[in-house]
């Protein structure tokens, strides 16, 4: 048995290693060296403090997105609007940051709590959306995530505009004070990850050590039972939208108030979908999230010296990623595989 439990926590390397392969032979048909490629994108990302700080300070908010999608997964919602909620999370800090003026240790606390709010108000419209008005939280999820990059639009060439006059690029620079402190001039933040920690941790308790971990299990795992069982599946449902829009919005402030230092457009940077993809390679075990993440992270920030060294698109970085997931979808569930007929006795974190 522990044999089997081994290598069924091991599987995760199958379609990492299958899609490594499948790069390394992409990289062979154009006549590049999958050796030089692939470690012109270990430097790029970890070749020295700049970089390995650049990769952490994109790794958070993937992280904290990522955290809060494992609770929608865990509920059985496919909780596409995260993208929206990390705009949301960001928008209502850019709305702290503008209008308020206070100490920083004042400023930077309203400013999280606001995102954290935004985050959770948004999901909870689409998870009201799905529990009151029928619509599949991906359908509803995809319409806020439009919405709030209109939005976004709105204020910075409207009322958030800079004096000099309208613009599309952004806001104006936000005060010191009201950035996260930075190390070393970079866009990490010591703490930016503090929170993340802490988020990261709350999240693997409630899911693995309360009563409402179990009911977001059991609601998951199949709802008309759990119903039975006397589990609300609305007020669930919403609540763990909510939790999860909450970390977003998290995420959100922490790229508004660190790697930038006003609202721009795109402000996401595409993290919301990139934690979908991220959960899905974890096989949703909480905590394989941060390893995968973190892989994720210094796969994109490496791609730029990879195009810059062999002349080959960054977007290599996500082929690769990308290729990491269809392998997942492919090969990633040994048990439906029937590798593992008798499921095991695992602790999968779920």
């Amino acid at each position: 048995m522990k044999n089997s439990n081994l290598f069924q926590r091991t599987w995760l390397f199958v379609p990492i290693v299958g899609a490594i392969l499948v790069t390394s032979g992409l990289l062979l048909i154009f006549d590049t060296s999958p050796i030089e490629a692939f470690t012109a994108m270990f430097e790029g990302s970890l070749g020295n403090q700049s970089k390995l700080l650049s990769v952490l300070a994109f790794w958070i908010p993937l992280l904290l997105s990522s955290a809060g999608l494992l609770l929608t997964f865990k509920a059985g919602l496919w909780n596409i609007g995260i993208e929206g909620q990390i705009i949301l999370g960001s928008l209502a800090a850019t709305w702290v940051a503008l209008t308020v003026e206070a100490p920083a240790p004042i400023l930077i606390s309203l400013e999280v709590l606001a995102a954290m709010l935004g985050g959770a108000l948004w999901a909870a419209l689409a998870g009201i959306l799905k529990t009151r008005g029928g619509v599949h939280e991906i359908f509803g999820g995809l319409a806020l995530n439009n919405l709030a990059i209109i939005l976004t639009n709105y204020l910075i060439s409207g009322p958030w505009q800079p004096a000099e006059g309208g613009t599309f690029r952004g806001t104006a620079t936000f005060p010191d004070a009201a950035l996260l402190p930075r190390f070393a001039e970079s866009r990490f933040s010591p703490l930016s990850l503090v929170l993340a920690a802490i988020a990261f941790a709350l999240v693997a308790i409630a899911l693995n050590n309360t009563f409402w971990g179990l009911k977001l299990k059991a609601l998951g795992r199949n709802a008309k039972s759990a119903f039975l069982l006397g589990v609300s599946s609305q007020r669930e449902a919403v609540y763990a939208m909510m939790f999860g829009g909450a970390l977003a919005g998290l995420g959100g402030a922490v790229r508004v108030l660190s790697w930038f230092d006003s609202l721009r457009q795109s402000i996401s940077g595409g993290i919301g979908y990139l934690a979908l993809l991220v959960v899905m390679l974890s096989l949703y075990r909480i905590f394989w999230v941060p390893f995968v993440a973190f892989f994720f992270s210094a796969v994109l920030n490496g791609s730029i010296t990879l195009q810059l060294r062999t002349q080959l698109h960054s977007s290599l970085g996500g082929i690769l990623t990308g290729v990491m997931v269809l392998f997942v979808l492919l090969f990633g569930d040994p048990e439906r595989l029937g590798i593992f007929k008798n499921g095991g006795n695992e602790d999968d974190g779920k």
